[in-house]
């Protein structure tokens, strides 16, 4: 039989156990079978275990690895008698308290009983054995052994009380110095990054809860002016951004978390943009929600954003100047040169007006060459009006298919639905074609163009995609393709200004443009404009004058410009008109109110003396309400859309024919309107 340990010192590491009934173990040595079974018959009701060894030899072996309550020892045995086997035991020091209690039933006299008690023995019994004597005795001795083992367990647990606590002391000490060091090192992180952590309350004015020390060296204010004033941290926010943060606060309620930036008053006054970011964390047990947040300082970020715009702007600004100045010193050579010519020498009528022509086509290019480039700017002036999308792209096609050639196949899928916007027709044709064409030479060997419309819901709004099968583009391309005299086509293969001229155009019809290409993928152009809800107007091209018709009609023409005027005069005088002039609106007012008959004004929109065409034609309007007015601009600025809504505009530079018809426009006298309830006699419609 193998050994067993205690069970409360199964493991040093868990607590003894106390719930386990404790048992004994006995150990019967005799050599005489039978005997041995008249010692077991009389114990076996008590339930203790019961061992059995044949000789001394063998009660050694199991000692040595076994533990026993009790020995009941036969003194005399073959071999190793019990004086022998109990002396050896007592030698033991795992067996030394062992108790013994001897079996005889040769050795009954004093001498042997007294050398009993010498060699260890507690107690001796006497063969035959009385059953009811030897379980009085081995009864008395096992609970005395058992009280003893419950005292050691009882101790022993009180020990491991005492050892863990002193564990559970030492492991608390090392955690908190550990926890210690950690908020040391975790505070000495927090303080050298240029980062806050924040907790707020979820709740206006979101009161802080917690601020890092960090925000100190930010705003130079301590954490606890943010912690111990609510509105300390919203107080100082720019009065400008304040309604972004509280919608940005507002709808993290919403989406469980936020991002915001804003400008911060600091300690030494000056403001500093600090970016604010964070998520709402979840209620656990019942406790309020908290805003957990970081605020980065982002001043310097911002600084070498506005230094990088302006970089890009300068760069932009430069190329410009360099595209204008290269196209113009082209068309001026041109000019310059013809004049030259014929002021020096007499030509034939023919080569003189071979000059002329020459000068005309260069002057034609410098005004579409001024239009593109307002268009870019979106500062040209515009004439919208509401339209069909769908029907001017498809009266638009065959043009389209003329421009891109018969390698391209045009694939028109347009809406059935009636998608209307409200633009300039022209300029939507121009900006059409401008992509076709640019379609077009992306695609040298061939491939297809298609025009597609789609209205969009978010925002309301009319989708116009212009995509081709072509080259596509690299990513620097993509970045640069709205630039204006940007191009990737061969010197004199493109002018630059196309797509310049759509993505202006669009935005200055408060639309958007987005570009899709990568390189062997193709191209497509979004253009989409806001969906118009209003009335239907008829699109009609101007019919070419068949021949200039003037007037006798009194004009009073108002130019600051001196060889514009003087152009101006000689072109009305040409026609017939009789002219009163002026170089700025005091002058103007001043004939208006001498009483001089005047049936049309004539004025520029943009002129010196702080009173615009404009404001002067408002004023003429007031002082004669039939007086009719005709603006004149090369640029009017944030007021370009202005025809159909006040007063009709005239485009610098003009031609004497274009000139006279608008002339005419204004001054034949036209049929009434059709008034609902009674019309005003003598009144005259302003256009």
């Amino acid at each position: 039989m193998s050994g067993r340990q205690r069970p409360w010192r199964a493991d040093p590491q868990a607590p003894p156990d106390l719930e386990t009934p404790l048992t004994a173990r006995i150990l019967i040595v005799d050599d005489d079978e039978r005997n041995a079974f008249a010692a077991v018959q009389a114990l076996e009701e008590l339930g203790h275990e019961l061992v059995v060894a044949r000789s001394g030899e063998e009660a050694l072996r199991r000692l040595l690895t076994e533990e026993f309550a009790l020995i009941l020892l036969d003194l005399h045995m073959p071999g190793m008698d019990g004086y022998e086997t109990a002396e050896l035991v007592r030698s033991r020091k795992r067996t030394r308290d062992t108790p013994i209690v001897f079996l005889t039933a040769i050795f009954r006299d004093e001498a042997h009983v007294f050398q009993a008690y010498s060699a260890g023995a507690v107690d001796v019994v006497f063969k035959p054995v009385d059953p009811f004597i030897l379980k009085s005795k081995v009864t008395v001795l096992v609970d005395l052994y058992l009280k003893t083992e419950e005292i050691k367990r009882q101790s022993a647990y009180q020990q491991w009380l005492l050892d863990e606590h002193a564990r559970v002391k030492a492991e608390k000490a090392q955690t908190e110095r550990a926890l210690r060091r950690t908020e040391a090192r975790q505070e000495a992180i927090l303080q050298s990054l240029p980062i806050v952590f924040t907790s707020r309350g979820i709740d206006p004015p979101y009161a802080p809860q917690f601020v890092s020390e960090s925000v100190l060296s930010i705003t130079g204010f301590p954490a606890s002016r943010f912690v111990d004033e609510a509105e300390f941290g919203s107080s100082r926010i720019h009065p400008e951004d304040v309604d972004r943060v509280v919608q940005a606060m507002t709808g993290a309620v919403k989406t469980g978390r936020y991002s915001c930036e804003y400008r911060w008053l600091c300690a030494d006054g000056q403001y500093r943009v600090l970016q604010d970011q964070g998520v709402i964390a979840p209620s656990l047990d019942g406790e309020p929600r908290e805003i957990f947040g970081v605020l980065l300082d982002a001043t310097d970020r911002h600084s070498l954003e506005e230094q990088l715009t302006q970089a890009r702007k300068m760069e932009a600004v430069g190329q410009l100047t360099g595209g204008v100045a290269h196209d113009f010193n082209n068309l001026l050579t041109v000019v310059l040169g013809n004049v030259d010519i014929m002021a020096r020498k007499a030509e034939d009528e023919a080569r003189r007006i071979r000059r002329i022509e020459a000068i005309r086509q260069a002057a034609e290019r410098g005004r579409d060459l001024t239009r593109q480039l307002l268009a870019f700017s979106r500062r040209q002036h515009l004439s919208p009006v509401t339209l069909n999308v769908g029907t001017l792209i498809r009266d638009f096609a065959p043009l389209i298919r003329q421009a891109v050639g018969e390698a391209v196949t045009l694939d028109l899928a347009l809406s059935e639905e009636t998608l209307c916007a409200h633009v300039d027709p022209t300029q939507l044709e121009t900006a059409l074609l401008n992509l076709a064409v640019n379609a077009r030479d992306a695609m040298p060997e061939g491939g297809v163009l298609s025009i597609e419309t789609h209205r969009e819901s978010d925002p309301e709004s009319v989708m116009i995609t212009v995509r081709d099968t072509g080259v596509g583009m690299s990513s620097d391309v993509r970045e640069r393709v709205f630039e204006p005299f940007f191009t990737t086509k061969e010197v004199g293969k493109g002018s630059g200004l196309g797509l310049s001229q759509v993505y202006g155009f669009v935005r200055q019809s408060e639309g958007e443009v987005r570009l899709d290409s990568a390189v062997g993928q193709g191209t497509a152009f979004h253009l989409r404009l806001p969906i118009s809800e209003a009335p239907l107007q008829e699109v009609r091209a101007e019919a070419p004058q068949a021949e200039i018709v003037g007037g006798t009609e009194r004009i009073l023409l108002v130019e600051d410009e001196p060889t514009v005027l003087a152009l101006t005069l000689d072109m009305l005088t040409g026609l017939g008109y009789q002219v009163a002039t002026a170089t700025n609106a005091a002058e103007a007012l001043e004939v208006l109110h001498s009483g001089a008959e005047v049936d049309l004004l004539f004025t520029d929109v943009v002129m010196p003396g702080g009173v615009s065409g404009v404001s002067l034609a408002r004023t003429a309007r007031e002082l004669r309400p039939d007086l009719r007015v005709l603006l004149t601009s090369g640029y009017v600025g944030e007021g370009a859309v202005i025809e159909n809504a006040e007063f009709p505009l005239l485009d610098k530079p003009y031609e004497s024919t274009l000139l006279a018809a608008k002339l005419r426009k204004l001054l034949d006298p036209r049929p009434p309107r059709r008034r609902r309830g009674r019309a005003s006699e003598g009144s005259v419609a302003a256009e």
